[in-house]
């Protein structure tokens, strides 16, 4: 888990600190003194020494950036960095050093180092996964009601200490303590639907959990267990005499032999978690394919098959005004991979509309009206060109670009990390004489550029930037989770 790195880390600070900074060496820019990770750095570095040091400490570039520029704190993920400046060249960045032992436990096999890696791994792994199930070898391993879970570790009787660990936390060592029961150890935290990673901590040994099937790398020649908390529950009533019911759906590729469902004195069930959008689904009933007689949505696929859908999350509403001598309008885009049959229209006294739930995110769309493919009149975002231009829609927005230098630019586009760096796929628009754009970004760092009529320039204000590898450097946004 984080031991190598923690190791690596207090061995490349434990090297002699040399005198002249200007002496370039990555291996003694880190020293610990009086309980702080202190760095030197060197302002006559090249982009290649100073990004060698990032990667090499794991520093963060807006960090170096904020030092560079001679800032005198910031604060990343909790952790306040000192910034002083040593001479017009040289300055140092320390923080407390925040390797902290699990109490009563050997220290020389745990330790805690939380930085903002730590914090970007657990945002990736809730936000990756679209659906998920549990299996666990010992009913109770895990019980989830109400946003609680409570985690069990059957026997153990011989422990002094045990903690609960993972990506809910953190992966701290000491702020989740597991009582002792007369058959094992509990421990209840609230989490919401999703998935996470986790271990025990006993008497200071990391130890996967016995009873869960579900593990993963931790790519330190170990696992971590798995445990997803459910958000919806598939249920078919009555079929007791059937030997196996299996659930099919477009969260899982229509896999057959996946998500068995356990039998029940009412029928089937099965828990599972599922990421906001809209599935369709069916039942395997002894190998004979049904939808679900409780759920009256049902759509016919593009072979024409019927299939039950599901939405989780709350539901965008598509409007399309006038129109109203049409006799068949549908809305398609890449939320439902372009189906032109799907989701067919209800007709207003204004026009048309339709409710349907997708995840946050960005989306394109247009409208088939009488077979005729039209963008949005009411949605001046347009993006693509020829017959791929469409209608944008950022679904739940977490940023919106803006710049307000240039009110007599003809075009300006953004562009980042976010769509590969295409100078031409979202154009900006102007309101009350500020160039915008809202997109929904993934939580974490991007950087990003305008494009103002074909010239590419850094945000003006925004201070937050870092090198890139045509020196021209680029600017830095942060998306909190």
């Amino acid at each position: 888990m984080k031991r190598l790195y923690t190791c690596l880390m207090i061995l490349f600070c434990t090297c002699l600190f040399l005198e002249s900074s200007a002496q370039y060496n990555p291996k003694n820019v880190c020293r610990i003194e009086d309980n702080r990770t202190i760095f030197r750095l060197d302002r006559r570095w090249t982009d290649k020494q100073r990004k060698e040091v990032e990667n090499l400490f794991d520093l963060d570039s807006l960090l170096l950036a904020a030092a560079f520029r001679g800032s005198r704190e910031l604060v990343l993920d909790g952790a306040k960095w000192e910034i002083k400046n040593l001479d017009k060249n040289v300055v140092e960045i320390s923080k407390d050093l925040n390797i902290t032992p699990t109490p009563h436990v050997n220290t020389k096999d745990i330790f805690i180092f939380e930085d903002l890696n730590t914090k970007l791994t657990n945002i990736k792994t809730q936000q990756s996964v679209i659906f998920g199930i549990n299996s666990f070898k010992l009913k109770g391993t895990i019980a989830y009601n109400n946003e609680i879970a409570r985690f069990y570790l059957a026997g153990q009787s011989d422990a002094r200490k045990v903690y609960l660990a993972g990506t809910f936390n953190n992966w701290n060592t000491t702020n989740l303590p597991m009582r002792q029961t007369p058959n094992g150890w509990i421990a209840s935290i609230k989490l919401k639907p999703g998935k996470y990673l986790y271990k025990y901590i006993i008497d200071g040994k990391w130890k996967e959990d016995p009873n869960n099937y579900q593990k993963e790398d931790d790519l330190n020649g170990g696992k971590n267990s798995v445990v997803f908390c459910p958000n919806f529950q598939f249920e078919l009533k009555n079929h007791l005499e059937v030997h196996s019911v299996i659930l099919a759906g477009s969260f899982n590729n229509w896999q057959t032999n996946q998500l068995s469902m356990t039998k029940t004195a009412q029928g089937w069930t099965l828990p599972v978690y599922l990421k906001d959008g809209t599935y369709s689904y069916k039942f395997i009933v002894d190998g004979n394919w049904i939808t679900d007689p409780a759920n009256k949505n049902m759509h016919a696929d593009v072979d024409g098959n019927m299939n039950s859908y599901l939405g989780i999350g709350n539901p965008i509403v598509f409007q399309l005004k006038g129109f109203t001598t049409a006799k068949h309008v549908v809305l398609t885009g890449n939320f439902n991979n372009w189906d032109t049959n799907e989701l067919p229209m209800e007709k207003s006294s204004q026009g048309w509309k339709i409710s349907y739930i997708i995840a946050p995110g960005n989306y394109e769309y247009k409208f088939l009206v009488d077979g005729n493919w039209i963008t949005d009149p009411a949605n001046l975002i347009l993006v693509g060109q020829g017959n791929y231009r469409n209608s944008f829609v950022a679904f739940k927005p977490n940023h919106t670009f803006k710049l307000d230098k240039y009110p007599n630019a003809k075009k300006v586009y953004i562009s980042g990390d976010f769509c590969n760096w295409s100078n031409d796929e979202y154009p900006m628009v102007v309101k009350d004489g500020v160039w915008q754009f809202p997109l929904y970004l993934s939580p974490g760092k991007h950087t990003y550029k305008f494009v103002v009529d074909g010239k590419w320039i850094l945000d003006p204000d925004n201070r937050l930037w870092e090198a890139n590898q045509y020196s021209t450097n680029n600017s830095v946004v942060w998306i909190e989770p």
